[in-house]
């Protein structure tokens, strides 16, 4: 199944809802590459809606990382909400639970930024 994203404007809130699976090839490339855009048009607060994604492997966990520092180095933030059990289980082996900004809603993703 190919990635889909569909992007979204809330509050002045950048979101990302992304469907499909995270893998190494055109997937996280695409997905690298929408990151990448939405940072050279000036949005700073980016939520990824994760609840759609089948599944991730290492390389697009790799390029979660990646655009997550490329994020924070433009001075933007990065946010990931509804992450499933697999993946939330996913990022606590790996120890990036730590690294991300996770949030059980897009709603408290979103609400987080107004702090």
């Amino acid at each position: 199944m190919a990635l889909r994203m569909t992007e979204r404007d809330v509050n002045g809130i950048s979101v990302i809802d992304i469907e499909g699976r995270i893998v190494l090839g055109e997937e996280s490339n695409s997905f690298r590459e929408k990151v990448k855009s939405l940072l050279a048009a000036g949005k700073h607060k980016i939520v990824l809606n994760m609840a759609n994604v089948s599944y991730i492997d290492s390389a697009g966990l790799g390029t979660l990382v990646a655009t997550f520092h490329s994020a924070k180095s433009q001075g933007a933030t990065l946010k990931l909400a509804n992450l499933g059990a697999k993946f939330r289980e996913v990022l606590q082996v790996t120890k990036l639970m730590t690294v991300f900004d996770t949030y059980d809603s897009e709603a408290a993703a979103v609400q987080s930024f107004a702090k």
